[in-house]
């Protein structure tokens, strides 16, 4: 089962006033539906624009596996823990946010800021906060966040080429880019698709495309 949606129907969030634009895909903050509250392991898949000089201030999160793709610009994250990194476009940021830590995240440099940030509802709560950054990875490493059951598959795709959506009990498909068809529907930028028993099936670049796919295991709502 393929339930397909749609940029135009992500909320709206953020603070535009103090350069924050948020596209929420799943229910958020204020706008509660409990027929949207995740999908597999995915509990948020938010997207993020932030002016120059601004960002969000420091926040808390418990119990959630945090990852972030950068699309343009250049991204500052910092963590009660100590981490100071900057996230470029082609790096994955995992926040495993465990029993609890804080962070701040900007915009600090001159160019707009835009990104993919999602949320994961990890297999077991509590533990250890951990922080890791992967530097410019491949399409052919997934990166796998095993306390959540779920590895994350970046696709680059040219006009006409192809790729296998993996074989699994969820797979949520992430359009940051370009016009993909996937398993005969149309999805553009900001789109999103929830595949359910997904088996034998493929993305094609209508465009030049970059596609993110989460694959994950069974045993989920």
């Amino acid at each position: 089962m393929i339930d397909v949606r749609h940029a135009a129907e992500r909320h709206p969030g953020g603070d535009p006033a103090a350069g924050i634009e948020s596209r929420h895909a799943f229910s958020f903050g204020p706008h509660y539906d409990p027929e949207n509250l995740r999908f597999g392991a995915v509990i948020a898949c938010n997207e993020e624009r932030l002016a120059p000089g601004a960002g969000f201030d420091e926040h808390p999160h418990r119990h959630t596996e945090i990852v972030t793709w950068v699309v343009e610009g250049e991204l500052t994250h910092r963590d009660s823990k100590g981490h100071e990194t900057r996230v470029r476009p082609g790096d994955v940021q995992r926040l495993s946010a465990a029993d609890g830590i804080r962070h701040v995240e900007r915009n600090d440099g001159d160019a707009p800021l835009s990104f993919v940030q999602m949320w994961l509802a990890p297999l077991d709560p509590g533990g250890e906060p951990a922080y890791e950054i992967v530097r410019g990875i491949a399409d052919a490493t997934p990166y796998a966040v095993p306390a959540a059951g779920a590895m994350l598959h970046v696709r680059r795709l040219a006009a006409g080429e192809r790729t296998a959506v993996p074989d699994a009990a969820y797979v949520y498909a992430h359009v940051v880019r370009g016009e993909v068809r996937l398993a005969g529907e149309e999805l553009g930028p900001g789109d999103s698709a929830r595949i359910t028993a997904a088996e034998g099936l493929e993305a094609v670049g209508e465009t030049a495309a970059e596609l993110l796919m989460w694959e994950m295991a069974p045993g989920r709502p």
